[in-house]
C-alpha cells in the first residue's frame, strides 16, 4: 500500500481547515515524530495546525496551552526523546465540566478536528468527548458562550488516535510508538548484565516495564538470550519457583556462567499477588544457594532518543492521522492507527481501546491462553518457542514445569507456526551455513536454528566460511553451549562469503551435502544464498543429493530480498545510519551547511529511503528513480530560496551508493557549492561499511529468531509430507510466510537484484510532505 498524497478533492478539502494535536497520559519516544509530521502535514496542504500543552489539561485551560503552531516550531525535535508539548493525566478532563470547557476552547478558535497521541486511557477520553460533542455544543450555545452560527459550522468533532505507549498494548496493532525505543533501552541493559552475571557466575533479575501487558518482557527475553520469564499474561502456578531454578540449574550444567530472569513489573501469580524482584532473588538464593542481584531499570526505558523505527514509522503514522482528519466528514466513529506487518491499518478507536481492556479481564477469569492470543501471533509465538529457545541440550522444555508453564500455542497457526512435532524416525541432520555479505543478527539466527533444533531432537551441523567452505567439508558439530551469547554479537561466527557456486561447482556441493549426510539445508544470507540455493534447485535432477528441504533466511542490511518486507540486518543498519546522521548534524550546528550523506544498499534504496525519512532529509536519491539533472536544479532553486527567504542554515540530501553512476556524492556536493555561491558550505560523508557491523537491535535479533523458528517448522512439514522443496522464509504483512524459492524468484528484478514491487518506495511521497517546507 502507497500511503498516497492526498487526491485534488481531498486538497481542497482540506485546505483551510484547523486541527489540534495533542499527547497525553505516559511519554514515549517518538512522540515527538508524530507531532511533527500532524503538524507539517496540516501546513503542506494549506490547513492550520495547533499544538495543546499538557495534555487534556491544555485544552480545557485554552490561551497560551492552544498555540498555532509554524513549520519551525516543530524543527530539530525528530531526534528528541519525550514530548515537546508535555504531557499530563488531567483529572479536569474526567468530569463533564472539564469537557465542556475543552470544547469551548476549541470552538471558540474554529478547530474541530484533534490528534490525539496517549494511551487507552487518553483514547477513551478522546472517544467520549467526541460522542459528547454536539451535546456540549448545545449545552454552550444556550449558556451564551458560542453562537449559534459557531454551533452549526462545527457540528462534530473529526478525531483520529495514535498510541503513544512503551507498553505496546493496543490490540491490533504489532507496535505501538515507543515500544522499540523501549526495547533498545532493556537490551542494551541486558548485554551489559549478561557481562557482569557471566563474570562472576551470578544470577540477574531485571525488572522491565509494561503495566499489564508483557510484551517488553517477552521479547527483551527472547532477543536477549534470557533463562526464565514471568509475564501478566501467564501468571505461573504453585510451584514456579522451583521450575524456574531447575532452569537454571540446568543452564550451568550445560555451561552458562550466567542466569538472567526477566520479570515484567505486572507479574502476578495465580492468586493476583504481585510478584516483586526480590522475592524472585529471594527464591534463587534459596533453591540454588547463590548470590542473586536485581536490576530494575524503570524510566530510563521510556527516556532518550527514540529509534530508528520510532521515528519513521511515528511520521507514517502522524501522516495518516492528519490526513484523516483533514478530509473525514466525521459521519464515522474516528479510528485508532497502528501498524500490522509493515502497513499502517485504521482501527476502530473504541473496538479496539475494549479489546485491550479484556485482556486483563482474561487473566482474572483464568483463560490465560486467550490473554496470550489476543497479544497477537507474534506474542503468542514467541512465547511458544521461548522454552526451546532457553531449555539447555537434552532437556524437554516443558519437563519440570507446573500446570500453567507449558508452551502456549496460538489458536489458529498456519503452516510453520508453532513448535513443530517431532519427525517419524526420530531426529534429523540439519546444515545450517551462511552466504553472501554480513549482516547484523545473523549470529542470532544461527543461535536460534541451532538452539531449536537441538530442543526438538535434530542434530544441527555447521558449515563455515559459506558455499566455498561446505566444497571443502568444513562441517563441524554445533552443541546447545557452543552458541551461547551468540545472539548479542555483531558478525558471523560461522563465517560468510559473497561466492555463489557455478553449474560446475555443483558437483562438489552435492558430494559435501552426501558426505554430511544432511536431511535439510538451512542458508542465511543475501542476495548470494538465494541465487545460489535458486541454481541447486534448478540442477537437482542431476544430483540426488540436492533433493532435501532446502530453505533461506533473508539476513541483508540491502533489505532486497524476494518473498520479505525485511531482512535480518537493515534495522541495525538504519539505526547506525541515523546515529550517525544526528551527529552530522551536531557538527553542523555552529555554521551554515549542507551535506550530502551516502549510504549503501547497492542498488536498493531502503537505507536511504528510510534513513532520509528517519533524519529528516529534505532530498533523497534512489536508483529507483529517475535522476535528472532538471530534478537536481529544482532541488536546488528550492534549496537556495529557502536559505534566502526562510532562514535556513542546515539542508541534509540522502544519496543511495548506486543512485546514478554520474550524479555521484561528490558531483552533488560540487553542484549544491556552485549553486551556493558562498551562502553555505557544502561537506560529504560516505558513512561506510559501519552500517554492516555493531551489535545487532532488538529487531533484528527478534525477527531472526522468529524466522528461524518459521524454517524449522517448514523442513519438519516437508520431512512429514514426504517432499524436499525449496522455500525462502519472510515476514509480511501477514507476519511470518513461506515462499516457494521459484516463485519468490519471479518476482525479482534481477538486473538490479532486488523485488520488482518493494512496500516502502511509497514513503517517498512523505519527504516532500514532512520534510520539505513548501516555498
Amino acid at each position: 500500500m502507497r500511503p498516497l498524497l492526498l487526491s485534488p478533492s481531498d486538497l481542497a478539502a482540506a485546505r483551510g481547515r484547523r486541527l489540534a494535536v495533542l499527547t497525553s497520559g505516559g511519554d514515549a519516544q517518538g512522540m515527538n515524530a508524530a507531532l511533527r509530521a500532524v503538524i507539517r502535514t496540516a501546513l503542506s496542504v494549506g490547513a492550520s495546525a495547533y499544538a495543546v500543552s499538557e495534555g487534556y489539561q491544555g485544552l480545557i485551560d485554552g490561551g497560551d496551552g492552544l498555540r498555532e503552531f509554524s513549520w519551525d516550531d516543530v524543527s530539530g525535535i525528530l531526534n528528541r526523546g519525550g514530548t515537546v508539548i508535555g504531557t499530563f493525566r488531567s483529572p479536569g478532563f474526567r468530569e463533564r465540566a472539564g469537557r465542556l470547557r475543552a470544547c469551548a476552547n476549541l470552538v471558540a478558535r474554529g478547530i474541530d478536528r484533534l490528534v490525539v497521541i496517549g494511551g487507552d486511557g487518553s483514547l477513551s477520553g478522546l472517544n467520549q468527548f467526541a460522542s459528547e460533542w454536539p451535546g456540549l455544543l448545545q449545552e454552550l450555545a444556550e449558556a451564551g458562550e458560542i453562537t449559534p452560527a459557531q454551533a452549526a459550522a462545527h457540528p462534530r468533532l473529526v478525531y483520529a488516535g495514535l498510541v503513544g505507549s512503551i507498553d505496546n498494548d493496543l490490540v491490533g496493532s504489532d507496535l505501538t510508538i515507543g515500544a522499540d525505543s523501549a526495547l533498545h533501552r532493556i537490551q542494551d541493559a541486558i548485554d551489559a548484565v549478561a557481562s557482569t552475571a557471566a563474570s562472576h557466575q551470578r544470577a540477574f533479575v531485571v525488572e522491565v516495564m509494561g503495566r499489564h501487558c508483557g510484551y517488553l518482557a517477552l521479547m527483551a527475553a527472547v532477543s536477549g538470550g534470557c533463562d526464565f520469564v514471568l509475564l501478566p499474561e501467564r501468571p505461573p502456578a504453585d510451584g514456579w519457583e522451583q521450575a524456574m531454578c531447575e532452569q537454571l540449574r540446568r543452564g550451568r550444567t550445560a555451561g552458562r556462567k550466567d542466569s538472567i530472569v526477566i520479570l515484567a513489573e505486572g507479574a502476578t501469580d495465580r492468586s493476583g499477588r504481585p510478584i516483586t524482584a526480590d522475592y524472585v532473588r529471594q527464591a534463587i538464593e534459596e533453591e540454588l544457594g547463590e548470590e542473586a542481584r536485581v536490576t530494575i531499570l524503570g524510566h530510563v526505558q521510556r527516556g532518550g532518543q527514540p529509534s530508528a523505527y520510532d521515528r519513521w514509522a511515528s511520521t507514517w503514522l502522524g501522516y495518516s492521522a492528519a490526513a484523516h482528519v483533514l478530509t473525514a466528514t466525521g459521519e464515522e466513529p474516528g479510528p485508532v492507527f497502528g501498524f500490522h506487518g509493515y502497513q499502517v491499518v485504521a482501527l476502530p478507536l473504541a473496538e479496539a481501546v475494549a479489546e485491550t481492556r479484556r485482556v486483563s479481564t482474561l487473566v482474572k477469569a483464568g483463560d490465560y491462553d486467550a490473554a496470550v492470543r489476543a497479544r497477537g501471533d507474534e506474542f503468542a509465538s514467541a512465547l511458544s518457542f521461548f522454552d526451546e529457545l532457553s531449555a539447555p541440550a537434552g532437556a524437554n522444555p516443558a519437563a519440570g514445569l507446573p500446570s500453567g508453564l507449558s508452551t502456549v500455542v496460538p489458536a489458529a497457526s498456519s503452516a510453520g507456526s508453532g513448535p513443530a512435532a517431532q519427525p517419524a524416525g526420530g531426529g534429523k541432520r540439519i546444515g545450517l551455513m551462511h552466504a553472501g555479505g554480513l549482516a547484523p543478527g545473523m549470529n542470532a539466527a544461527a543461535k536460534a536454528v541451532v538452539r531449536l533444533g537441538w530442543a526438538r531432537g535434530h542434530t544441527m551441523i555447521g558449515i563455515e566460511d559459506g558455499f566455498p567452505g561446505l566444497m571443502a567439508g568444513a562441517v563441524r558439530e554445533l552443541s546447545w553451549k557452543d552458541v551461547d551469547g551468540w545472539d548479542q554479537e555483531g558478525g558471523a561466527r560461522l563465517g560468510t562469503r559473497r561466492t555463489a557456486p557455478a553449474v560446475e561447482d555443483l558437483y562438489a556441493v552435492a558430494r559435501a551435502v552426501e558426505l554430511a549426510r544432511l536431511d535439510a539445508l538451512l542458508v542465511i544470507g543475501g542476495w548470494t544464498a538465494y541465487q545460489s540455493a535458486a541454481l541447486m534447485l534448478a540442477e537437482r535432477d542431476r544430483y540426488p543429493s540436492l533433493k532435501l528441504p532446502v530453505v533461506c533466511l533473508p539476513a541483508t542490511i540491502d533489505n532486497n530480498l524476494p518473498g520479505t518486507q525485511m531482512s535480518i540486518g537493515a534495522d541495525t543498519a538504519l539505526n547506525v545510519i541515523v546515529d550517525s546522521i544526528d551527529k552530522i548534524k551536531t557538527s553542523a550546528s555552529a555554521s551554515q551547511r549542507c551535506f550530502v550523506a551516502e549510504t549503501m544498499g547497492r542498488d536498493c534504496g531502503y537505507l536511504a529511503l528510510m534513513g532520509a525519512l528517519a533524519s529528516g532529509a529534505e532530498q533523497v536519491y534512489l536508483n529507483e528513480t529517475t535522476v535528472t539533472l532538471s530534478q537536481i536544479k529544482a532541488d536546488l532553486d528550492w534549496l537556495v530560496h529557502s536559505f534566502d527567504e526562510q532562514h535556513r542554515d542546515f539542508c541534509l540530501w540522502v544519496r543511495n551508493e548506486n543512485a546514478n553512476a554520474n550524479y555521484t556524492t561528490a558531483v552533488l556536493a560540487h553542484l549544491l557549492d556552485e549553486a551556493g555561491q558562498g551562502r553555505y558550505d557544502t561537506r560529504t560523508a560516505q558513512i561506510g561499511h559501519i552500517q554492516q557491523g555493531g551489535t545487532p537491535t532488538p529487531a533484528d535479533r527478534i525477527l531472526a529468531t522468529e524466522l528461524a523458528e518459521q524454517a524449522l517448522s517448514w523442513a519438519a512439514a516437508e520431512w512429514a509430507a514426504g517432499t524436499a522443496g525449496y522455500a525462502c522464509v519472510g515476514a509480511d504483512v501477514e507476519r511470518l510466510i513461506v515462499t516457494d524459492l521459484a516463485e519468490a524468484m519471479k518476482a525479482t528484478d534481477t538486473a538490479h537484484q532486488r523485488p520488482a514491487q518493494q512496500w516502502w518506495l511509497g514513503l517517498a511521497d512523505l519527504i516532500a510532505v514532512v520534510n520539505r517546507q513548501p516555498v
